[in-house]
């Protein structure tokens, strides 16, 4: 059912206590939150997107939840994950531009409240984080549990060898603060754990469950019994990808399971989507270009939530939302109203995804500077503006249309992203106006940056990585 259609039966879509502008402790159960992040996976990896690979547990969550085919995020892992974490965009603390490599001297910024922070503050005593960090880890108050988390169970870094769990010849697996020597592959390991963490949280008490999976991101690599599955495909290294998605599938398979087993499915707001779009490897069509890139396939993903006491599934929502609008989501649902160190950026979604509220008038911005010339973006859901290389606070909205400075190799591109969301038509020169304005709000947004940052590439020179990555300090 479309959205459009769902709007016409509000008035069963708002479920009794439930239905207010708020979730009160005293009014209604508060639900246990559990958010699964893939990660590097491609809009048509999926098979509820038409997909070869085999998904029927990702299905099954969109099947009996919402589909939420308009969802954005960062074209990188890192920026994704912060702005999830803290509702805001991640050009406001240095976490914008790039990853958190293993040599960086960088992270989250502590000042910076975290989703787990405000559950705490709910009354959630267990905040399970199981999988890859990703968020700064130079020094230990970078770590999870000392960002609002009281468990956590897996890596610090990307790119991890999903066997030997080793990024710069340490094993990089931890439980807390400790080196884990538990063996396994990566995926079936994260799984085991976060299934553990729901037969042990008490079923009379919500928990908060963060599950950021490292697959299918590189490097590839997949159980044997896995990859024979998908041996009809001729490219080896598609028939690796296929299979790290297939056993990703099944560990989302096993934490459903035991959702249900706990008997707590029908009362656990859980939320599924992908950090970024994919590699080459991956399928991101119909969508322009994959990570790293300010086009949708980079930055438009598959994305489903499923709560069967808040939200009646079965549909889907066309809204222009992300990653930013998670946070203050949960806030509405667990009837948070205190304040917030900072201003959200992110939105309440959650009438929207229940197809009773309209989407509200917003402007999408995304920016990424990893490696490569500046990429930025803007969207007010009908037209999206592109600009590559060079800073955009450079360009002058009044003479757009004309010759840059000398030497300048900066791409300005005009979409019609609803007639044409795969960004295959050009429209700078028919729509000089619109390319002002949305210029302007673009450089309001850069504006934001934080300078000083580090370079991803700051310290790569000589760094050994601690002993079983143990950070001390």
């Amino acid at each position: 059912m479309k959205r459009r259609d769902f709007i016409k039966t509000a008035g069963i879509v708002a479920l009794t206590a439930l239905s207010g502008s708020t979730c009160s402790k005293k009014t209604a159960k508060l639900p246990s939150i559990v958010i699964l992040l893939a990660d590097d996976l491609g809009w048509r990896d999926v098979g509820y997107h038409g997909g070869s690979i085999s998904t029927p547990h990702i299905d099954r969550i969109a099947r009996e939840g919402v589909r939420l085919e308009n969802f954005h995020v960062c074209p990188l892992c890192s920026p994704t994950r912060a702005g999830l974490l803290t509702g805001r965009w991640p050009i406001r603390y240095g976490m914008a531009e790039s990853v958190i490599t293993p040599w960086r001297r960088h992270g989250l910024p502590l000042n910076e409240k975290t989703l787990a922070e405000l559950l705490a503050e709910a009354g959630y005593e267990r905040r399970g984080i199981i999988g890859k960090w990703h968020l700064g880890h130079y020094k230990k108050a970078f770590l999870p549990l000392n960002r609002g988390f009281t468990f956590f169970y897996g890596h610090y870094n990307g790119y991890i060898d999903y066997f030997t769990h080793i990024r710069e010849g340490e094993i990089d697996w931890h439980r807390n603060f400790e080196s884990c020597p538990d063996e396994g592959y990566a995926t079936d390991l994260i799984a085991r754990e976060a299934v553990r963490f729901i037969e042990e949280s008490p079923a009379d008490r919500p928990f908060f469950l963060y599950v950021p999976f490292n697959a299918p991101h590189l490097p590839l690599q997949a159980k044997e019994e896995d990859i024979a599955k998908y041996r009809y495909i001729q490219d080896k290294k598609k028939r690796i990808y296929a299979a790290m998605v297939d056993s990703l599938d099944q560990a989302i398979g096993k934490i459903l399971n035991a959702l249900e087993a706990k008997g707590i499915a029908e009362d656990t707001f859980l939320l599924f989507f992908s950090d970024n779009g994919a590699t080459s490897i991956g399928d991101n069509r119909p969508w322009r270009n994959g990570k790293g890139s300010v086009y949708e396939g980079g930055i438009r993903v598959p994305a489903v939530v499923r709560w069967p006491a808040g939200i009646r599934g079965g549909h889907e929502v066309d809204a222009l939302m992300g990653y930013i609008d998670v946070y203050p989501t949960i806030k509405r649902i667990i009837g948070h109203r205190g304040p917030d160190p900072h201003p959200l950026d992110g939105m309440d979604m959650l009438d929207v995804i229940r197809g009773i509220k309209e989407s509200p008038k917003r402007y999408w911005y995304t920016y990424i500077a990893q490696g490569s010339p500046e990429k930025a973006a803007v969207s007010d859901g009908t037209w999206k503006l592109v600009v590559t290389g060079g800073n955009v606070l450079e360009l002058n909205p009044d003479r757009i249309m004309l010759p840059q400075k000398p030497g300048d190799n900066i791409t300005i591109e005009l979409f019609n992203i609803k007639e044409d969301p795969k960004e295959i038509r050009n429209l700078t020169w028919e729509h000089p106006h619109i390319v002002a304005s949305l210029l302007r709000r673009l450089q309001e947004f850069r504006s934001l940056k934080v300078e000083g940052i580090p370079d991803y590439r700051d310290g790569r020179r000589d760094f050994k990585a601690p002993k079983n990555w143990e950070i001390k300090e």
